[in-house]
């Protein structure tokens, strides 16, 4: 049975979008054949899992199918699709009916999908161009492709900035609905955050065993631990992190160590309890809440040196939004804003977590527009912090070149902007 979102053919565009004119002019120049082409499979089915093992972007496949996989189910018209840099396409999910369907084309694991060996298509076109790309319908090149729209956009080295690969949603017009570039566009920011966090943590790892001379087991029994880390950024719980375990905190636990560890000064119940609960509770409902907290650091082997009159922490604890203050503050604009990963625990109320959050985004402000580069400050816009700042997409426009051809599309956005 045919999907609804490809009931039928969408017709050839009268007058191609630049974009467009300027991919089948690159697909004519190289002899492609519009009703010729079929992608080849250019990864051997025996090769295909191997390499796709050893793709940088296979470990970050879980945040990919918790933004986009888990809503492209058997009856959503929708496929996904990661390849790497080369337009090879490594995985291929979603609707199962849709995907025999584009089995026809060769949309299908282990198919090249670059612009010079199909034409015009977003995976192929959003590698040629770095950067997201919709293609509708008869905007293909190739005419086997017609009845179906997709959206893509390339994902980044993190530090290098080189291409990676590519991440695709292919469909109907649905797949070049109004809201799904900028999906896209968050998944792909996380994606390349998630990496960075990744080589961070390996790093880290690297370092402790190189630097951590060997000590013996104290005789207490409790294990010694290395340095501890707390992961708050676009997480409604904390992740804490200590001598190679990892322990998911309570919501409530995790706000807790979230302010002694920016407030190292330390805090009188009073204080702490004042940042913590938004309807007054005292003083003795904290004494019991920290009761239980030390009893899972105890459980996790995490000693932080907790210590009450004041309530502070004399062992150190690595918060990720702290580091990326100090990535800031050491210029590394752009590393800083790959870490910063989401908000600081957006779903809690606490005003102390509040004032937390609010500061961490007024630095990443302020350092983006006070110093960096255009293209940090291109990707700092494209955040749900910024994406509706005109102040930021004004000094975006301030910074480019006049003759840039990414003017136009911010000139268009800062006018929507400041209509509205």
């Amino acid at each position: 049975m045919t999907s609804p979102w490809l009931a039928q053919p969408q017709v050839a565009p009268t007058a191609p979008r630049p974009l467009v004119r300027a991919s089948w002019n690159r697909a004519l120049e190289r002899h492609l054949d519009p009703d010729l082409l079929l992608a080849s499979l250019e990864v051997a089915e025996d090769e295909l899992g191997d390499y796709r093992l050893a793709h940088p972007l296979a470990s970050v496949l879980p945040v990919i199918r918790r933004l986009l996989v888990r809503d492209a189910d058997d009856d959503s018209g929708m496929l996904v699709a990661v390849g790497d840099a080369m337009g090879r396409l490594l995985w291929v999910d979603g609707d199962r009916a849709l995907r025999r369907r584009a089995e026809g084309m060769l949309f299908v694991e282990g198919a090249g999908w670059s612009e010079s060996r199909v034409g015009t298509s977003a995976p192929g076109t959003a590698l040629e161009l770095d950067h997201a790309v919709q293609i509708s319908g008869g905007e293909h090149f190739n005419r086997l492709a017609h009845e179906w729209s997709c959206t893509a956009v390339p994902v980044h080295d993190p530090e290098t900035r080189r291409i990676l690969g590519m991440i695709d949603i292919t469909g109907g017009a649905q797949a070049v609905d109004p809201h799904t570039l900028p999906l896209m566009e968050a998944t792909a920011a996380a994606v390349e955050s998630e990496l960075m966090v990744q080589r961070l943590r390996a790093q880290r790892d690297r370092i402790g065993a190189v630097t951590r001379p060997a000590r013996r087991r104290p005789a207490s029994g409790v294990t010694r631990t290395d340095r501890a880390v707390l992961r708050v950024l676009g997480r409604d719980t904390g992740e804490l992190t200590s001598g190679g375990s990892t322990v998911e905190l309570s919501a409530r636990h995790t706000e807790l160590l979230t302010l002694l560890a920016w407030h190292r000064q330390g805090l009188t119940a009073g204080q702490l309890a004042d940042l913590v609960y938004t309807e007054g509770e005292s003083a003795v409902t904290l004494r019991a809440e920290m009761v239980r907290l030390r009893k899972v650091l105890d459980k996790a082997r995490c000693d932080l040196g907790l210590e009450s009159r004041p309530y502070r922490l004399t062992k150190a604890l690595e918060l990720d939004a702290q580091h990326v203050i100090a990535l800031l503050d050491r210029g590394a604009h752009r590393v800083a804003l790959a870490t910063a990963a989401g908000a600081v625990l957006p779903g809690s109320a606490a005003p102390g977590i509040e004032a937390v959050r609010d500061e961490v985004r007024a630095r990443l402000r302020e350092s983006v527009l006070t110093d960096a580069s255009v293209d940090v400050l291109l990707e700092y816009a494209r955040t749900a912090d910024a994406v509706d700042d005109a102040e930021v997409w004004a000094a975006l426009l301030r910074l480019l070149p006049p003759r840039s051809p990414r003017r136009a599309g911010i000139v268009a956005h800062l006018e929507a902007l400041t209509a509205s």
